[in-house]
C-alpha cells in the first residue's frame, strides 16, 4: 500500500491534470452505479429468482458441449460466434453484431512421441499452442530431465542437442505454468532441439493437457509439447 501511495503522490506532483481526470472518472462511475442500481437489481432478481434461474449454467453446458474447443481462427469458433449472435438476438438484446478482426491461426497436426531407449514405450502428448512442427522425420535425441529453470541453467552445457523435459514440481498453477509458457524459449537458449513438460497439475493419470506457450524474439523456435 505504501508503494502505491507513493506512486500516486508522484503523479499528483508531476501530472496534476491526470489525477484530476482520474477523480472525475471515479465520480462518474459512482454516479453511473447509483443511476443503474434499479436495472442491476432487476437483472440480479431475474437470474436468481426469475425465469433465468439456473439458465447460466445450462446455457454454458449447451455451448461447450455443442462446440468444444474454439481455437482462434478455427471453424468451431466461427460456428460458436454465429450461434451466440443468434441466441442474443432472439433474447432481444440491442445492437448485437460482429466485427472483422485479424488473428494468428494455429492448427494442431498429428503428433506423437515415443521412448526408444532403454525400452520402447509410446507417450501420450499434446503439442503446446503455437508450437512449430518437427521435420517430417521427427526429432530423435537424448533427453535431459530437469526440475527447474535454475537446474537447466546449471546444466546448460549438457542441454545442447537434447530434448529437455521439465519434470517441474507443482507449486500452484500461476507459479508452475511458467514452464509451459517459457519452457521452449529457455530450452532453445541453451541449445535444446525440443522441450516437453509434464501436465501443469498436482496429479495426473496419464492425462496430458495443453495450453499456449510464448516464443521470444531473437530466440530460435523449437517444438514443444
Amino acid at each position: 500500500m505504501a508503494r502505491v501511495l507513493l506512486i500516486l503522490v508522484f503523479c499528483a506532483l508531476a501530472q496534476g491534470s491526470t489525477v484530476l481526470r482520474f477523480r472525475n472518472a471515479y465520480a462518474q462511475s459512482q454516479s453511473d452505479i447509483a443511476r443503474l442500481k434499479t436495472t442491476a437489481d432487476r437483472i440480479i432478481n431475474l437470474a436468481v429468482h426469475g425465469k433465468a434461474q439456473n439458465q447460466t449454467y445450462n446455457r454454458l453446458a449447451e455451448f461447450v458441449d455443442k462446440f468444444g474447443s474454439r481455437l482462434a481462427g478455427s471453424q468451431n469458433l466461427e460456428n460458436a460466434i454465429d450461434y451466440m449472435v443468434d441466441v442474443l438476438q432472439k433474447d432481444g438484446l440491442d445492437n448485437v453484431h460482429t466485427e472483422p478482426v485479424t488473428i494468428p491461426h494455429w492448427v494442431r497436426g498429428n503428433e506423437s512421441a515415443e521412448l526408444i531407449q532403454p525400452r520402447q514405450h509410446p507417450l501420450a502428448i499434446l503439442g503446446l499452442g503455437y508450437s512449430v512442427g518437427t521435420p517430417p522425420e521427427g526429432i530423435t535425441a537424448e533427453v535431459l530431465v530437469v526440475r527447474s529453470f535454475k537446474e537447466l541453467q546449471a546444466r546448460a552445457t549438457e542441454a545442447r542437442g537434447k530434448i529437455v523435459v521439465y519434470n517441474e514440481d507443482f507449486v500452484s498453477y500461476g507459479t508452475t505454468v511458467q514452464y509451459r509458457s517459457l519452457g521452449a524459449a529457455e530450452g532453445a537458449k541453451v541449445g535444446a532441439v525440443a522441450t516437453l513438460i509434464r501436465s501443469v497439475t498436482p496429479f495426473s493419470l496419464y492425462s496430458p493437457h495443453t495450453g499456449m506457450q510464448d516464443y521470444q524474439d531473437g530466440v530460435q523456435k523449437i517444438p514443444t509439447a
